[in-house]
C-alpha cells in the first residue's frame, strides 16, 4: 500500500464492523480544530484524519494486503476504521460475528422504505432483516430523500423510543434494525444533504427521547451477545446524532461496568470500546467540551479504567486500556481542562513504560501530550518525542547497497543479509518484466528508499502512527512523498510477521517495495496525479503480482476469486480505492497477471503512457481501443486459472523463446526455457550483445530444484569464475549488469540442487 507524505502515500486492505481496534487518530492541527467527522457508517467510524481522503490536503492512503491466510491473526479488537479494506483473522478466544456489510439480502427493496411513512414504515424496517437495512447507507439522489428526510426519520425515532420502552435485551422486537435504520439515515444526511435535506429540533428531540427510553431500560446493560450487538450500535448512534453531551453518563456506565464477564462477549467489548468514539468526536461539539467542563468525571473515569485495567495490556484487549489513557490525554486541547487532566495524564505514564508490556498505554497518553501541550513535555518526560522513540525502538541500522537503507527494532545480522537480498535480487525481476531500461520517470529523485521494520505487528501499532504520521490498521504503508523534491526520504513501514516464527518474514515486504519500484519507474509525479483516473487496478494489482511471481507463492485467494466470475475485465478498469479489498487486490492480480501472459503488448502502451502523466490516454486506450474486447478470452482464461494454471505464482518476466539454432544462445528480450542439470553441473548459455549496451537484465525461473545463477563476462561462468551471481533457493534468481561489455556475455545456472525446467530470460 502506498500513501503520500506530502505527496503520494501508500498501505494494504470489506468492511470494518466497528471499532474494537486502537484509535490511532491525528490530533488537530495547531492552527485549529478539524471538522467534525461524517456519521459512522456500518458500525465504523468514519475514517480518522490519517485515513480520510479530506478536502483540507489529509493524504490518500493505500494498505497493504490483509488477507486471512496471508496476514498476521490480529485479535479481534483490531478491527479496520474503514469498510473497504480486509480485517485479519479472529481469535480462537473472540470469534467474530458475521459482519454488518454483509450480501444486501435479495429480498430488500428500497422501495419498500422511500414507499412507506408511519406505522406503515416502522413495521417494514423491524421485519427487514439487518443485512437489508444494511444497504440503505448507500442511498443518494431522491432514494435517499424518500428513506430518510427528517419527518420519516423523527417517526422512526419515536418508534425507537416505544421499542426502548419494552426492550427485552435481544433483538425479538426489531430494535436493532431500528437503531441501524436511524444510523444510515445520519450517515447519509451528512453526505448527502442537498438530497436529504435539513435534520433540525424535531428529531433531536426525538432522538433524544429514544436513546433516552433505551439507555434507561435495564436490559440495555445486560451483559450477553445478543443485548451487546445491539448495543454497540446504539452508542455508535449516539455520535451518529451528535448527542455527545447529553450521554457521557453512558461513557461512564460503560466503563465503569466493565469486568471479566465481559471478556466472553465480542460484542461486549465492541460496546465498551465504542464509547472511545463518542469521546473523540465529541472534542468536536462545543456543548460536549461544556459538558466535560461543567462535570469532569469522564475524565476521572478515564484515568481510573486505564490505571485500573493494566492486566489488559499485553492480551488482546489491550485497546481497552491504552485508548482510554489515548482519550484522557486527548482533551489536553482544551486550555480550561488542562490543570485538571495534566497530573492524570501524568499518572498513567508513570505507571507505563516506552518499552514492554506496557508500551501502548505510555506511547498513546505521551502522543497526546506531544501533540497538545507540548510546551509543558518536561512536566511529562516525553520531550523530544518522535526522536527518543527512534532510538528507542529502531536502533538497527543497515545499508543494504546504494538504494536501501533498513531501519530494524530487532533483527540479526543473517536476517538482514537475507532480507537485503531479497530486495536487490527484486530489482531485476521487476525491470525484466516492466521493460522500463532501468531510467526512472522524468523528476523522480527518490534513490535512496528507507525500509522500516517493527518487531511485530503489535509493536508497528504500538509506534509506528506517533513515529511517522499513519494508520496502522494495516499490513504495511509505503510512503513515496513529493518524489520532486529535494531531500524527500522514501520510505516502507513493515513488521516481522511473528505469527509465522521461528521462519523470519518480514509482512509484505515485496509488495511494498514494489511499490516504491513502480512509483520510481513506471508511474509519473505524485500519487494523487496518478490516481487523477482510476490507476488502482495496476497500483495495487500489479505489486499483488510481483509479490506472489517474484516468490513463486500461489495466490490461493485469487485463485478461488478467480472461479466465481465476478467481474468483467472491462470493469475492473475502473477500480478504485472505494472498492473493497477483494476487487482492488484479489481482482486486480487477476487482472494484471491476465493482461501479462496475454496482453503484453498492450502492457508496455498503458505503462508507456503512465510513464509520461499521459493518464487521461492510458485511460481512454483501456477504456475505449481495449474496452470489452477481451472480456470473453478474460472469462475463459479465469476458468484455467481456476482450474490449476494460475498455481505457482506465475510470472518470470515473460518473453518470448529465443529463436536461434544454438539452444544456449540468448538473445534480445527472450527466454530459453526447460533448463536442466544434475546436482553440481551447469546449464550454459550466452549472449552476444551490441556497444553501447547500457544494462544487461538475466532471470532465471521456474522448474523444480535449485538452480543458482551466474555471470561472466570473459569466459563461461561458473562457481569459480564469475562476475556476479544469485544464489537464492529455488530457481527464481536475477541480476542486473550495468554497462556490460560488447561481445559475448556469458551466463550458467548451476545446479546445487538437481533442477528440472527452469528457464533464464535476458533483456536488454
Amino acid at each position: 500500500m502506498r500513501k503520500p507524505l506530502y505527496g503520494r502515500w501508500l498501505v494494504t486492505l470489506s468492511a470494518a464492523l466497528a471499532l474494537l481496534f486502537p484509535l490511532f487518530a491525528a490530533p488537530a492541527s495547531a492552527a485549529g480544530t478539524p471538522p467534525r467527522p461524517a456519521p459512522a457508517k456500518n458500525g465504523t467510524p468514519p475514517p480518522s484524519p490519517l485515513t480520510a481522503t479530506a478536502k483540507d490536503g489529509t493524504p490518500h492512503v493505500r494498505r497493504s494486503p490483509l488477507d486471512v491466510k496471508d496476514r498476521a491473526p490480529l485479535p479481534s479488537s483490531r478491527d479496520a476504521l474503514r469498510r473497504d479494506y480486509d480485517r485479519p483473522a479472529d481469535t480462537a478466544e473472540h470469534p467474530r460475528p458475521s459482519a454488518k456489510a454483509r450480501t444486501p439480502a435479495a429480498a430488500c427493496n428500497v422501495a419498500d422504505f422511500t414507499g412507506r411513512s408511519g406505522s406503515a414504515l416502522v413495521q417494514q424496517i423491524t421485519s427487514s432483516t439487518t443485512d437489508c437495512v444494511n444497504t440503505l447507507f448507500d442511498l443518494t439522489g431522491g432514494d435517499a430523500y424518500g428513506a430518510f428526510r427528517e419527518a420519516k426519520m423523527t417517526t422512526v425515532a419515536y418508534a425507537l423510543r416505544d421499542n426502548g420502552l419494552r426492550y427485552a435485551g435481544d433483538n425479538s422486537a426489531g430494535t436493532a434494525q431500528l437503531v441501524l435504520y436511524l444510523r444510515a439515515g445520519y450517515y447519509v444526511q451528512w453526505y448527502h444533504p442537498a438530497d436529504v435535506g435539513t435534520y433540525g429540533s424535531s428529531l433531536a428531540t426525538a432522538i433524544q427521547a429514544a436513546l433516552d427510553a433505551f439507555f434507561a431500560n435495564p436490559a440495555s446493560s445486560t451483559v450477553s451477545d445478543a443485548n451487546g450487538e445491539i448495543l454497540a450500535e446504539a452508542v455508535t448512534l449516539i455520535d451518529s446524532s451528535q448527542q455527545n453531551a447529553r450521554y457521557l453518563y453512558v461513557v461512564k456506565r460503560l466503563l465503569n461496568g466493565y469486568n471479566s464477564s465481559y471478556d466472553a462477549s465480542w460484542w461486549m467489548l465492541n460496546a465498551v470500546n465504542n464509547v472511545y468514539t463518542v469521546l473523540f468526536r465529541g472534542h468536536q461539539l462545543p456543548a460536549f467540551v461544556t459538558a466535560v467542563q461543567a462535570d469532569r468525571g469522564v475524565l476521572d473515569t478515564l484515568d481510573a479504567f486505564a490505571a485500573g485495567h493494566l492486566a489488559l495490556l499485553g492480551t488482546d484487549r489491550a485497546y481497552l486500556a491504552s485508548n482510554a489513557g489515548r482519550e484522557l490525554g486527548r482533551f489536553l486541547q482544551h486550555a480550561a481542562l488542562q490543570p485538571t487532566v495534566r497530573p492524570l495524564a501524568r499518572h498513567l505514564l508513570g505507571l507505563s513504560s516506552i518499552k514492554g508490556v506496557t508500551a501502548p498505554l505510555w506511547v498513546g497518553v505521551a502522543e497526546m501530550t506531544d501533540s497538545y501541550d507540548k510546551a509543558n513535555c518536561s512536566y511529562y518526560g516525553t520531550c523530544d518525542l518522535r526522536n527518543r522513540l527512534a532510538v528507542e525502538v529502531l536502533p538497527i541500522t543497515y545499508t543494504c547497497g546504494s538504494s536501501i537503507r533498513i531501519r530494524a527494532q530487532d533483527m540479526t545480522s543473517a536476517q538482514l543479509s537475507a532480507s537485503c537480498s531479497s530486495l536487490t535480487n527484486q530489482d531485476a525481476y521487476f525491470h525484466n518484466l516492466v521493460k522500463d531500461g532501468g531510467r526512472p520517470v522524468a523528476g523522480d529523485g527518490n534513490t535512496t528508499i528507507e525500509v522500516v521494520v517493527f518487531d511485530s505487528s503489535g509493536d508497528y501499532q504500538t509506534y509506528a502512527g506517533v513515529m511517522f504520521g499513519i494508520d496502522t490498521d494495516n499490513g504495511g504503508m509505503y510512503l513515496e512523498g513529493d518524489p520532486t523534491a529535494a531531500g524527500n526520504q522514501p520510505r516502507f513501514i513493515a513488521y516481522e510477521a511473528e505469527w509465522l516464527r521461528p521462519d523470519f518474514q518480514i509482512w509484505n515486504l515485496n509488495h511494498e517495495y514494489t511499490h516504491y519500484l513502480d512509483g520510481r519507474f513506471d508511474m509519473y509525479g505524485d500519487f494523487d496525479a496518478g490516481i487523477g483516473t482510476p490507476t488502482v487496478w495496476w497500483i495495487e494489482g500489479f505489486a499483488e503480482y510481483v509479490s506472489y511471481s517474484y516468490r513463486k507463492v500461489t495466490y490461493d485467494a485469487a485463485i478461488t476469486e478467480a472461479a466465481k466470475r465476478t467481474y468483467a475485465l472491462s470493469t475492473l478498469w475502473d477500480t478504485t480505492y472505494s472498492h473493497d479489498t477483494t476487487r482492488i487486490y484479489r481482482w486486480g492480480y487477476l487482472a494484471v497477471r491476465y493482461m501479462f501472459e496475454r496482453h503484453p503488448d498492450d502492457v508496455t502502451t498503458v505503462l508507456g503512457s503512465y510513464r509520461t502523466g499521459a493518464w487521461n490516454t492510458a485511460r481512454s486506450f483501456l477504456t475505449g481501443t481495449i474496452g470489452a474486447r477481451y472480456d470473453s478470452d478474460w472469462y475463459s482464461w479465469l476458468a484455467s486459472c481456476a482450474a490449476g494454471s494460475c498455481s505457482g505464482g506465475g510470472g518470470g518476466g515473460g518473453g518470448t523463446e529465443c529463436t536461434g539454432t544454438d539452444t544456449r544462445r540468448l538473445d534480445r528480450n527472450c527466454r530459453r526455457g526447460g533448463l536442466s542439470a544434475t546436482t553440481g553441473n551447469y546449464a550454459y548459455l550466452y549472449i552476444y550483445l551490441p556497444a553501447g549496451t547500457s544494462r544487461l537484465t538475466i532471470t532465471a525461473a521456474g522448474g523444480t530444484g535449485n538452480a543458482d545463477l551466474y555471470y561472466n563476462s570473459a569466459s563461461w561462468a561458473t562457481t569459480s569464475a564469475y562476475s556476479q551471481r544469485s544464489t537464492a533457493s529455488g530457481n527464481t534468481e536475477s541480476l542486473v549488469i550495468d554497462n556490460p561489455p560488447a561481445g559475448y556475455n556469458y551466463i550458467s545456472l548451476y545446479a546445487a540442487q538437481a533442477f528440472t525446467g527452469a528457464a533464464v530470460t535476458t533483456e536488454y
